[in-house]
């Protein structure tokens, strides 16, 4: 039985990943009481880290981009990024290593890389690199504010004018094959375009609008945030207490109580609190989200999955100075790992791998002379494989590290001490759909208006953020689906015209 309480807030947000901290801070900026619930002792989600002996260990996301929307999230309770996280430009923002012996590196840059390709590939191809880079440029100026940075109610709000000048871009067409319009070299294909991966999209069958993703990578800029990726959600809780709003951790909300007109009044938490609100943020997995509504979504056709990953997490008894801050190794098969990962739901049978070393930017995460070093390998998810990861996981780790030895890393798999290895499973038992970190594959019907809404019929007050709604996957969209969470909060208040509080 709940406890009695005084506790209330105009707007509940469960989740402290970076979904709900932008929505908490973009609601405090417009002066509504908020109160984060989060299970876990630290915030972050996704971008969570933890230290394991002596060593900070990013467990999640590891590479961040577009800033600036962070700045606006800071903003919005007047603060900056540089108040509360020191990030640093990589520069290169990935070093790639291919089959052949060869390495190009990856500079954000237009000079430098123009420079890199001209080395490496000839005139012709940093020539195209040039127009490539104005087209990804042009792509997501296109899509910035209409599909990516805005709310959809329905298939008609794709009726707009950047509609037709992503079409006059070629936008719908495929995107391997527009790179290659760009792009000569098979090597540099790659490099702009092996981001649709996590996405859930194979390059030579996504469209080409999902150039977008190369676009944060390849020409926004790469960036790392001193004392590990988990500095960005300690920044931004920092923030949103220092505006008043309650962050209550290791605190799970376990229903939601409604009126009997389907909107919300109070949320009720796992210690037996019952905090009354006006509007709840659920920054959570869908299917969690739908279970505190105490249904299940309605879609005509199943929701499909990225694919996961296999990560190896642990540290070296020396420096690793031949590893960059991200470190890509190609395998020769490439387009097959595609078909095998996404399509047959197999493990690759020649692994292209992202080894990140963080270490390399910021050597306080370790103890002296030491590394930090992850491994992280493509992998099919639950839903399209039958791997027997509890029998194979051992066998698996140690041939990814033979393919690093066999690639130039030498001597790492007797350097390395694991602290952990996360597969499939590990993501499932942590609560993420088809045991993928990546959530929903961004297909054409799992897009914008396609998406799953942030706003749940029949649960007027109750919005949703996250990765698995609008506008999607990766750092960049999950900010911004907080502020469109917030926006669809403070709608909701305007056209109502009565206080968010409701009556205990």
């Amino acid at each position: 039985m709940d406890r009695e309480t005084s506790e209330h807030a105009d707007v509940v947000v469960v989740g402290a990943g970076l979904a709900g901290l932008s929505a908490t801070l973009h609601l405090l900026g417009a002066g509504r009481s908020v109160t984060v619930l989060e299970r876990d002792s630290e915030p972050g989600g996704r971008v969570a880290d933890r230290v394991l002996h002596g060593h900070r260990i990013d467990l999640g996301a590891s590479v961040f981009t577009m800033p600036e929307l962070l700045d606006e999230a800071f903003a919005a309770v007047g603060e900056t990024t540089a108040d509360r996280v020191t990030l640093v430009r990589l520069d290169p923002a990935y070093r790639a290593h291919f089959a052949d012996g060869s390495t190009i590196a990856l500079h954000t840059d237009a000079e430098a890389m123009e420079a890199e390709i001209r080395a490496v590939a000839g005139a012709a191809d940093a020539e195209g690199y040039r127009r490539l880079r104005h087209w990804l440029s042009e792509l997501y100026a296109a899509q910035r504010d209409t599909f990516i940075g805005a709310n959809f109610d329905s298939v008609r709000d794709l009726a707009r004018p950047e509609l037709a000048r992503l079409a006059a871009l070629g936008g719908f067409g495929r995107l391997g094959a527009k790179t290659a319009r760009f792009l000569r070299d098979e090597r540099l294909r790659r490099l702009f375009t092996f981001q649709s991966l996590y996405a859930g999209l194979d390059p030579m069958r996504a469209l080409a609008a999902y150039g977008v993703i190369a676009y944060m990578d390849t020409v926004a800029g790469v960036y790392y945030p001193k004392g590990g990726m988990g500095q960005l959600a300690r920044g931004m809780t920092a923030a949103a207490r220092s505006a008043g709003a309650t962050v209550r951790l290791g605190t799970a909300a376990t229903r939601l109580e409604r009126t009997t007109d389907g909107r919300v009044r109070a949320v009720h938490t796992e210690t037996g609190d019952r905090i009354s609100c006006g509007a709840v943020v659920l920054a959570t997995e869908l299917h969690t989200a739908y279970a505190l509504l105490g249904r299940t979504p309605r879609r005509p056709v199943r929701a499909r999955y990225s694919p996961s990953a296999v990560v190896l997490y642990g540290h070296t008894a020396h420096r690793r100075p031949e590893l960059d801050h991200h470190s890509l190794f190609f395998g020769e098969a490439w387009r097959e790992t595609f078909t095998e990962v996404v399509r047959r739901g197999r493990l690759m049978s020649d692994p292209s791998l992202l080894v990140t070393r963080p270490t390399a930017t910021d050597p306080d995460l370790a103890p002296p002379g030491r590394d930090i070093v992850t491994v992280l390998a493509p992998a099919p998810n639950l839903r399209t494989s039958r791997v027997d990861w509890p029998r194979v996981t051992a066998a698996y780790r140690d041939e990814l590290l033979c393919t690093l030895e066999t690639r130039g890393v030498t001597g790492l798999g007797d350097d390395l001490t694991l602290e952990r290895v996360a597969t499939p499973l590990t993501w499932a038992a942590e609560g993420l759909g088809a045991g993928t970190p990546f959530s929903l594959a961004h297909t054409l019907g799992q897009t914008g208006p396609f998406r799953p809404a942030n706003r749940v019929r029949g649960a007027a007050g109750v919005v949703l953020a996250g990765c698995g709604t609008t506008p999607g996957v990766g750092i960049p969209p999950v900010l911004v689906s907080g502020r469109l969470a917030a926006e669809r909060v403070l709608a909701d208040r305007a056209s109502r015209r009565a206080p968010l509080l409701s009556a205990p």
